[in-house]
Formats: C-alpha cells, sequence, structure tokens
C-alpha cells in the first residue's frame, strides 16, 4: 500500500474511534457535532462522498438518523464491539489490505467470506438448494480457523456463516468468536435454535449477528418452510430484542410471497420487532430439485425493487437487495470480488448459488482459491454486464457460467446431487430473455441521463 494511502487509513481510523467513543457520552446530543471532530483530524478531500453522506443523514434528522439513534438501545458492549470491528477492521483497514493484496497477487480478494459450517438443517424447506447437500458434511473448528486466519492476512474480517442451519454448531461457532475477537460474524439462521442462554453467549462473544429468516406472515412463511417456523422466529426476534442484541432479517422472495414481503405493514412489523436490517434475496432455481414454479415474474422483481428502494428511503431499517443493487457496488460481487462461499465439504465456490470449483481449502490456501482458473474468470469477466439490473451470470445471463465453467475445468460441488452448469443455466433461459426487456426499461428510467451520455 502507498505511503499516503496508509496515512489515510490510519487517520481515519483515528478519527472513527475517536468520534465513536465522543458518542457513547451522550448520543443524541453528541451526533451532531461528530463530523466536526472527523473534519479536525482529515484533510477536506479525504473520504469526500462518505463523510458527505454522513453530514446529510445527521444535518435532515431523517430515518437513517433514527436508525442511527437505535444502535444506542443496544448493548454497549456489543454496538462497541460491531463498530470497531465493522467499521474500523472491515471497512478501513480490511479494505484497504484487500486493496493491497489485489494488486499484489492480480485477483480478486473477498470483504466477505461465507462458509458452510455444515449441512445439516433441522428444516426441509420447499426449493431450497441446501436440502440436497444431506446432514454428513461438517468444516471442523480447526478448518474454520484456518479460513479466517487466512483472510485476516488478506485483509477480511467479516465471515457470514451459512448452509444448513449453522446453528446446529452453535457452541463452535461460539469457540471461533472468542478465539477471533477482531471480526465481526453473521449467521444467516432459521432462528429455530435460538434461545436464552444463546443470547446470554452473545452478549459474551459480542462479535455475533444472526439474520433470522421470514418469508411474509405466518401462511407464506410456514407453507414454504413448515408448520410453526413463523411464531418461532417471531419469539426469537423478541428474545434477541430483549437482550439487546442486533439482529435482522433475512428473506427469500418467491412468485408466492412477493405481495406479503413487499408490503409496507411487513417492513413496519420487521422494525418494530427490532430488526435493525434486512436483506433481500430473488429464489434462484440451484440443484436438480429446485421449484422454477418459485421464480418470480419479471413484473412481480420490478415491483420488488420499487417497493424495496422506496422503504430505504422512509424507514429506519437498513435494506440490502443483493440481486438488485448491483449498481451500487459495480455488478456481480462473488468469485471473491466482495465474497466467496466455502461449503461444508471445503469446496471453495465463487458465489453462494453457484456450485462450482476445483479447489477444495482443505488442500489449497485461499489466496491459491482466489487465482484459481475460474476465480481468475471471474476476475478478468466482471461486470457480466452494463445494464447493473442483469449482474449474474447465471441467473441474467445464462449463456456465460457455462463457458466459464467449461473453460476453468471446474465441476459441480453439490456432492449429493451434481447439477451441470448448463441444466442450471436452461432453467434460467427464458426468464433471462423477458428479464432483459423489463429491465432495460427499468434501467431506463432509473438513469434517464445514462441514454444521453452514450
Amino acid at each position: 500500500m502507498k505511503t499516503m494511502e496508509k496515512m489515510k487509513s490510519a487517520a481515519m481510523e483515528t478519527a472513527v474511534k475517536t468520534a465513536l467513543a465522543y458518542l457513547e457520552r451522550d448520543p443524541e446530543a453528541n451526533i451532531p457535532k461528530m463530523m466536526k471532530l472527523v473534519d479536525q483530524v482529515c484533510p477536506d478531500d479525504w473520504y469526500v462522498s462518505q463523510r458527505k453522506a454522513v453530514r446529510g443523514v445527521i444535518e435532515q434528522k431523517n430515518h437513517w438518523y433514527d436508525l442511527m439513534l437505535k444502535l444506542y438501545d443496544l448493548d454497549a458492549g456489543v454496538r462497541k464491539t460491531f463498530f470497531t470491528n465493522f467499521i474500523v477492521n472491515a471497512s478501513l483497514k480490511g479494505s484497504a489490505r484487500q486493496i493491497e493484496a489485489s494488486a499484489e497477487n492480480d485477483c480478486n480478494v473477498p470483504w466477505a467470506i461465507l462458509l458452510d459450517p455444515t449441512s445439516a438443517c433441522n428444516l426441509h424447506c420447499t426449493g431450497c438448494w441446501a436440502a440436497e447437500y444431506g446432514h454428513q458434511l461438517n468444516l471442523s473448528v480447526a478448518e474454520i480457523d484456518s479460513i479466517i486466519t487466512q483472510g485476516k492476512a488478506l485483509g477480511t474480517f467479516m465471515f457470514i456463516y451459512t448452509g444448513g442451519e449453522p446453528m446446529v454448531r452453535k457452541e463452535d461457532l461460539l469457540a471461533i468468536c472468542r478465539k477471533h475477537p477482531d471480526c465481526e460474524f453473521l449467521a444467516f439462521t432459521n432462528g429455530t435454535l435460538i434461545d436464552e442462554a444463546f443470547c446470554q453467549a452473545m452478549l459474551e462473544v459480542k462479535n455475533f449477528v444472526p439474520a433470522l429468516s421470514l418469508e411474509g406472515f405466518e401462511e407464506a412463511n410456514d407453507s414454504r418452510r413448515g408448520a410453526g417456523c413463523y411464531a418461532t422466529v417471531r419469539a426469537a426476534m423478541q428474545l434477541l430484542k430483549q437482550y439487546k442484541l442486533p439482529f435482522g432479517v433475512s428473506t427469500c422472495y418467491t412468485s408466492a410471497n412477493v405481495q406479503d414481503v413487499s408490503s409496507e405493514r411487513y417492513f413496519d412489523q420487521m422494525i418494530q420487532d427490532g430488526a435493525l436490517f434486512a436483506w433481500f434475496f430473488h429464489y434462484m432455481p440451484v440443484g436438480n430439485e429446485a421449484a422454477q414454479v418459485l421464480m418470480p415474474s419479471p413484473d412481480q422483481r420490478a415491483w420488488m425493487i420499487q417497493q424495496i428502494r422506496h422503504f430505504r428511503q422512509t424507514k429506519p431499517i437498513f435494506t440490502i437487495d443483493f440481486q438488485n443493487d448491483a449498481e451500487y457496488v459495480g455488478g456481480c460481487i462473488a468469485g471473491g470480488r466482495r465474497y466467496l462461499h466455502i461449503n461444508a465439504n471445503g469446496d471453495v465456490d465463487p458465489c453462494v448459488f453457484i456450485h462450482y470449483s476445483n479447489m477444495n481449502i482443505r488442500e489449497h490456501t485461499l489466496l491459491e482459491a482466489l487465482q484459481s482458473p475460474l476465480f481468475k474468470a471471474y476476475y478478468h469477466n466482471q461486470p457480466f454486464n452494463e445494464n447493473m439490473l442483469r449482474p449474474c451470470p447465471m441467473l441474467e445471463n445464462p449463456e456465460i457460467l457455462p463457458r466459464l465453467v467449461r473453460q476453468s475445468g471446474a465441476v459441480s460441488t453439490d456432492l449429493q446431487s451434481p447439477e451441470s452448469a448448463e441444466h442450471l443455466c436452461a432453467k434460467c433461459q427464458n426468464y433471462a430473455r423477458l428479464w432483459q426487456i423489463r429491465s432495460q426499461q427499468i434501467w431506463q428510467e432509473l438513469h434517464p441521463q445514462a441514454d444521453k451520455e452514450q
């Protein structure tokens, strides 16, 4: 890293830590003064857009300001750890190291690593690709520890557990939290295994945040996830709120639940229950047993874009629309560009939805995986489409993924029911054709100036 960039990163880190400590004394009184502290440390031309955005939130005292204040309802130790790990370690210090490592090694280096501690799950949700993996695969504590240690050396301090159901391994996950207190850990979980003992453990480790799966109101949710799941998840959310712990919601939107999860009532309920963030995922037809009928129509996807962006501007909850926010991150984030996925067998996949690789973390280092032919193919071909509403080499550009897999010699990493890239992408061809037309209309509406400039 260049000396100046190191100085900038260190100065901003100092400014953020000073500002956060200042806020702890009296957040409501001191939030308006926060940027003055940052400005005293950093020259005017450093991190201009980020500082402008924060200053706007403070001055307007809008819903983002309300969300900022809600963070001060959390347990103080958990809040301090989150700010340190997420803002300082992962987003400032870590990102600077990622840029450096990427240049040194001529490959993508991820901001976050997704890993499956286990393929086991206590549910069997309709259309879930993870259900095909079975219950026999696990990463050992030593293997998870090694992945995290390797990631930190490259600047990655954000780790996200998927599965399977990660909470089947809750004691092991807590042990990892204790061993790596400088990292932030998030888990996508069905919420059924969260109890008071685990909440107390979360207060102890301070660096574990769950995202609970919820797919609408009771009828829509339980029709896919099983009877009683809705009530169980709501109870877990209430328990987390009681213990002043941060959590969010993970929602997969399908053709069957769009009306539920796009409604103001749904957003208001998440906020009332205490959720600070919400991930929205487009249903992917992954696996031989995928329920293609669950794929949203182009009109349904367009409606989700409209609603999520509307509520993002009006509601005190941070929303991430995984499939439709590509314009904010420059396209597809897989293949190590922002994240990668390691399954419970150790296979290093470019994406949690794209199960092809020829690298296993038990046989290769993380850096070797990032430099492998498939990951380098991602590195050299991203973005996959100039229309950022068509970011994926599978769902919206189904002609691309089979070529990348074929040229790189990658193979299916689904050990239960292997699926060729051609078979997977064939399920997306009609959808991609229809979405190309609809997405172009939306893109032009959102960016009318773009056509004039071209």
